[in-house]
């Protein structure tokens, strides 16, 4: 592995005008990370990468990086480019068991995170760096938001997450209530009142969107977002066909040909898919097999009725009526993105929202309500996960210069009442005597 390593950080030419930095959507420093690393500076490398981005070692695994760092490698224009993907997990993953520094002495303050997917992460991470107290709210039991229960183990293993809750948010002090779904039993103005300056709202797109067609509710249909939560509590047989060809649907037909399927197929609306292209070729590699240009008119109990798609004179795929033939399966997953939820937003006063659901926010993240900021998939729909931490980091900075304009606060209204004695006081009390 290290010399693999090594060979793909030798045929770096190191750019004075690094267009892999210009692709990345973070910028991260690749020519002077692979220049330290060649010089035996694997934590300085590593440090690097981390202070860059919190979630290095999660983007260099899922992240599209034909289309960002390594799609503009000048080496791609005539030969392979180098693959700094399998360089930045290398060092990341080796450095990030160097990583046991405490958390920054407190500086007084306290903020609060809704939503512990990628940006609410990012923005956790940056705000402990800072000495904010840090909370993190979800509706889940474990850290990730989409990174645990929307990518399979396969891609990004569920012990990458794990260790950051320990490497990031445990050893920097920053709190974790699982199963806490803000805007049912607590509330925004809940926050506030309990002496949080600041709020983060990256709760996630955890609705899917349907197609809304017949039998859309039959007991062999699920949703992508479903699936891939939780696929081992479906039943949908051998022959499993899905709705969708973005990077969800590969995910959700790979995930499938794992768990038994013997026959996997995606259906697109146009002759262009809209997965990118290593997703797509993996999927292909395993025996997945792809429908083009067809509309989903009717789900049944034995299978998809398809049609022949067509543009209408408006810019709309239509079905090609008469076209209809049924696609026989067992089982039906629907990946045709997701949307907002709403209770938070509707359980809060003063928030803005777009005619999608979506947090109408500035270009640092602020909303409509003051101390309410917001980024992610909440404000922008679903992207990628290096956008969400890019996202993340200005919204961070963004809620540091926020508190700093505020007046120190105050947590306790009764600093002179007698603290009551515990049994364990109590005894070591009697043993001293």
């Amino acid at each position: 592995m290290a010399l693999h390593v090594m060979e793909e950080a030798n045929r770096c030419l190191g750019c004075k005008k690094p267009r892999c930095q210009e692709g990345c959507p973070i910028h991260t420093n690749i020519p002077e990370v692979i220049r330290l690393l060649k010089a035996g500076r694997l934590n300085d490398a590593g440090w690097m990468l981390f202070e860059n981005n919190p979630l290095t070692t999660v983007c260099s695994l899922v992240c599209n990086h034909e289309k960002q760092c390594e799609g503009h490698c000048v080496r791609g224009i005539k030969e392979a480019p180098v693959h700094f993907s399998i360089i930045e997990n290398y060092i990341s993953s080796t450095y990030a068991n160097q990583m046991v520094k405490g958390p920054a002495p407190w500086n007084g303050r306290k903020a609060a995170v809704i939503g512990a997917g990628p940006a609410g992460l990012t923005i956790a991470i940056i705000l402990a760096r800072y000495g904010y107290g840090v909370t993190i709210f979800d509706s889940r039991d474990k850290i990730g938001g989409v990174l645990r229960y929307g990518i399979p183990d396969f891609r990004l293993p569920d012990a990458v997450l794990d260790d950051m809750a320990y490497r990031h948010l445990e050893l920097k002090g920053i709190q974790f209530r699982p199963n806490t779904y803000i805007g049912s039993a607590i509330t925004i103005d809940d926050l506030f009142r309990d002496g949080y300056q600041s709020v983060f709202v990256g709760a996630g797109l955890w609705k899917p969107n349907r197609l809304n067609v017949r039998g859309e509710s039959l007991g062999n249909v699920t949703y992508a977002i479903n699936y891939l939560a939780s696929p081992d509590a479906f039943r949908l047989g051998e022959r499993i066909m899905i709705i969708g060809t973005g990077n969800s649907a590969m995910d959700c037909a790979r995930t499938a040909v794992r768990k038994g399927a013997k026959f996997v197929t995606c259906v697109n609306l146009t002759d262009t898919l809209t997965a990118s292209q290593y997703e797509s070729s993996y999927a292909r590699l395993e025996g997945v097999e792809f429908i083009m240009n067809k509309c989903t008119v009717e789900i049944q109990e034995k299978g998809v009725v398809l049609a022949d798609s067509q543009v209408d004179a408006d810019g709309r795929i239509q079905p090609v009526h008469g076209t209809e033939k049924l696609y026989p399966c067992t089982g039906v997953i629907i990946a045709v993105s997701q949307g907002a939820e709403s209770n938070l937003v509707t359980s809060t006063r003063g928030i803005d929202t777009s005619k999608r659901g979506l947090l109408t926010v500035d270009s640092d993240g602020h909303t409509s309500r003051p101390g309410v900021f917001a980024a992610g998939d909440a404000t922008s729909g679903a992207r990628t996960v290096v956008e969400a931490v890019a996202n993340g980091k200005r919204v961070a900075e963004a809620m540091h210069e926020y508190m700093q304009t505020l007046p120190m606060p105050v947590f306790t209204d009764y600093p002179d009442i007698p603290v009551v004695e515990t049994i364990e006081a109590s005894a070591q009390a009697e043993q001293i005597v």
